[in-house]
Parts: C-alpha cells; sequence; structure tokens
C-alpha cells in the first residue's frame, strides 16, 4: 500500500512538471483558479459562520 502511494505520489510530481515546463502560461491559470477556490471556500465559510452568530 505504502508503494502504491509513492509511485502516485511520483507520478503525480512529474506530470506537475511536466505541465509547468511546457505550458507555464496554463500552469499559473490553473495555480490560480485553485487559490481563487479556496478564498471563495474560506469566504463562503465566514459567511456560514457569522450568519450562525446572528
Amino acid at each position: 500500500m505504502v508503494q502504491t502511494k509513492k509511485i502516485a505520489l511520483y507520478i503525480v510530481v512529474v506530470f506537475v512538471l511536466y505541465t509547468i515546463i511546457t505550458s507555464p502560461a496554463r500552469a499559473a491559470d490553473l495555480v490560480q483558479v485553485g487559490f481563487e477556490g479556496i478564498s471563495d471556500a474560506a469566504n463562503g465559510i465566514g459567511e456560514f459562520m457569522t450568519e450562525l452568530i446572528k
């Protein structure tokens, strides 16, 4: 099981590096989308907690 996780992690790292090297602009767009998603989720949690307090 541990060996499978290591192999999967290795494949993901290779894919990410390949994407960054072959298309840096697209990789930057994907990172931006990821951070926007995290930001939206955090804002949603903040609004939910605010409504709970009211």
